[in-house]
C-alpha cells in the first residue's frame, strides 16, 4: 500500500536542492512511498490531508540575518502539529527541523529535544549508529565534513540511535519515540551536500521515514 509524506525542506541557511537530492535518494531505498515538496507556512492545509508523515528540513526563522526575526511555527502551529502527531501521524525532524524552535514548548515536548549550538567552524563529525534499534540494526560509524549540531535530549523519554563525536565534543544524533499514537523521529545530519548524500546518511533518513510511517 503506498504511502504519502509531505516534505518541508530548505531555509535560509540549508540549500532547498541539497535536501531534495538528500530525501529522493533516500526513498530510492522506499518504493511504496510518494513524496509532496511543500510550503511550511501552509502547514495547517497540509496536515488536514492526514499524510503518513511529514518530513521537516526547515529552521523556524524566516529571515535570520535582519533586526526583526519573522518565524513561520507559532503555538498555534505548534498545536495542530502535536495534534496530527497524537493521532497517528509520523513526524521527522530532520537537521534544521530542530533549529531555532527552542521557544515553541508544544513542538519540543513532541521532539523530546531541540538544537542547541553548533560551532562556527565545520568539522570532520564521526557519526555512530547504536545496535539493535529500530532504526539502527548494528554498530556502524562514518564521517565527514559537517555542521556539528549539538542538542538536548530527553534521553529518559525517547530511544537513542546514533551519536556524533568531532574535536568539539560528543552529542546526540538521532532518537525517536512514539507520541500518542504517532511516531516521532530526530535526525541531526547533516548540513553539506557531501554529508547529506552520503549514502549513510541517505539510509539512515530512509530508515526514519519508514518507522515514522509504520
Amino acid at each position: 500500500m503506498t504511502k504519502r509524506i509531505i516534505a518541508m525542506v530548505g531555509d535560509f541557511y540549508h540549500k532547498e536542492e541539497w535536501a531534495v537530492a538528500s530525501l529522493n535518494k533516500a526513498l530510492e531505498e522506499l518504493p511504496e512511498v510518494t513524496v509532496e515538496y511543500a510550503s511550511a507556512e501552509n502547514i495547517i492545509e497540509h496536515l488536514k490531508t492526514k499524510p503518513d508523515a511529514i518530513v521537516l528540513f526547515k529552521e523556524n526563522r524566516l529571515n535570520p540575518q535582519d533586526e526583526e526575526i519573522k518565524i513561520w511555527m507559532d503555538d498555534e502551529v505548534a498545536e495542530a502539529i502535536s495534534q496530527y502527531v497524537q493521532d497517528g501521524g509520523g513526524w521527522v525532524a530532520w537537521h534544521s527541523g530542530l533549529a531555532s524552535y527552542e521557544n515553541i514548548e508544544t513542538y519540543t515536548s513532541m521532539l523530546r529535544g531541540y538544537f542547541e549550538y553548533h560551532p562556527d567552524k565545520h568539522q570532520v563529525v564521526t557519526y555512530k549508529t547504536v545496535e539493535g534499534t529500530e532504526i539502527t540494526s548494528e554498530e556502524n560509524e562514518y564521517e565527514f565534513l559537517d555542521e556539528h549540531y549539538f542538542v538536548f535530549c530527553d534521553e529518559e523519554k525517547t530511544n537513542i540511535f546514533l551519536t556524533s563525536e568531532s574535536v568539539d565534543g560528543s552529542s546526540i544524533a538521532g532518537w525517536t519515540h512514539e507520541y500518542g499514537k504517532g511516531r516521532v523521529v530526530c535526525l541531526t545530519p547533516a548540513h553539506l551536500e557531501e554529508g547529506l548524500l552520503h549514502p549513510m546518511t541517505t539510509s539512515l533518513l530512509a530508515s526514519s521515514i519508514k518507522v515514522s510511517i509504520n
